[in-house]
């Protein structure tokens, strides 16, 4: 009789379940908690700074790009995450940036709703809930997929005005974009930008001033559009990201409240790589780097601050080919569209020990709340 191995029964069973691929991510997701043992003093502050896109190989390429160095270097704590959405094993930017918010795997799309389309908490709300203040800092929209899974709850990341309308039920306190148009140009004649003046926020636009020419009163909460929809590449003259995080950091310390949760998001070095275009992803790169120097300087300076750094994604199976130099990058792509490699995680601050292993890339926010000591999660 011919001998069945444990492998060929597994084909079997997985051949008599229609579901059988959903049934397998599903089952996979539910893993042990880890470093439950793990004693660390919580921090006052979690700097969660996600570079769309950003593979091993786009922080590589950056890496030789900008003279062998990274200040990503600093960090010690290093973990992968496993990035796969609930209805697919290639994640898009908003079901993983949900899965970073709310803690649960959701389908492609998705913005702050788990997947059968329920809103759900998101850890920003939360810290806002716990008594933290909270920013937002990107160089897409603000109606992106990656920040509306932080303060929205649609089915849709294509739902903008809708995503742009939910910023009036939760109380950023600082948050910095493009996306100005789904404010005050809307399908339903609203002008949103008027609605947050009224809510106490001092608005600036583009249209204003530079944003390192913009004062910034801490007594008000804070928005600037940078754009009218998407801002600029930075090689064609943005440049805000930086200057942004700088100040998101020092109108944060000022608040009143017992600490602050701050997202950050290099946005377009996803762009670079839907585009195959290497220059595009190591620019952006470099410039996501740079913050994270900004952020690593505040948080040593402060002592109680984590701050981790990772993407919801790699984009383009970008490589980089054995003609390449340290100064010359010569890349391959095999895709234009996301791909579903782990994602690495950099952690520095109170708390960097959790960050440590291979896990699910909903454990990011479990482990972000665990840093907070939040307690009951309310939904």
């Amino acid at each position: 009789m011919k001998k069945i191995t444990l492998f060929s029964l597994l084909l079997l069973l997985l051949s008599c379940h229609p579901k059988r691929t959903a049934g397998i991510i599903e089952q996979h997701q539910k893993e042990l908690p880890a470093g439950d043992t793990i004693k660390f003093t919580p921090p006052k502050n979690i700097i969660l700074m996600i570079g769309d896109g950003m593979g091993i190989t786009q922080i590589t390429a950056g890496m030789y790009l900008n003279g062998n160095r990274l200040n990503l270097e600093q960090f010690k704590y290093i973990g992968l995450h496993k990035s796969y959405a609930s209805d697919n094993l290639v994640t898009d930017s908003a079901a993983g940036a949900t899965a970073f918010s709310i803690g649960k795997k959701t389908y492609n799309g998705a913005i702050g709703v788990d997947k059968k389309g329920r809103a759900m908490q998101t850890i920003l709300e939360e810290a806002e809930q716990e008594g933290f203040a909270s920013g937002l800092v990107v160089t897409s929209s603000i109606t992106h997929a990656t920040p509306g899974s932080f303060y929205a709850h649609e089915k849709s990341r294509e739902m903008v005005e809708e995503i742009a309308a939910d910023m009036l039920n939760v109380d950023v306190d600082f948050f910095v974009g493009g996306g100005k148009r789904h404010f005050d140009r809307r399908k339903d004649g609203q002008n949103l930008i008027e609605k947050l003046n009224q809510k106490g926020y001092a608005i600036s636009t583009f249209l204003d001033k530079d944003f390192k020419d913009i004062t910034i009163d801490p007594t008000k909460n804070f928005g600037y559009f940078a754009a009218d929809v998407e801002p600029l590449p930075f090689s064609q003259g943005r440049d805000y990201l930086v200057p942004a995080s700088r100040s998101a950091l020092e109108y944060l310390t000022k608040q009143p409240e017992k600490g602050f949760f701050l997202m950050i998001e290099g946005s377009q070095i996803d762009w670079g790589g839907h585009s195959n275009d290497s220059k595009y992803i190591t620019d952006e790169m470099i410039e996501f780097d740079q913050a994270i120097g900004v952020v690593l300087d505040f948080a040593k300076r402060d002592g109680e601050t984590l701050v981790i750094v990772t993407a919801d994604h790699e984009t383009g199976g970008y490589a980089i080919n054995s003609t390449s130099t340290m100064d010359s990058i010569v890349a391959a792509f095999t895709t234009k569209d996301h791909t579903a490699v782990l994602i690495p995680v950099f952690a520095w601050g109170p708390g960097e020990e959790l960050f440590s292993g291979i896990y699910e890339n909903t454990s990011i926010y479990d482990k972000m709340r665990r840093a907070f000591s939040f307690k009951k999660k309310l939904q």
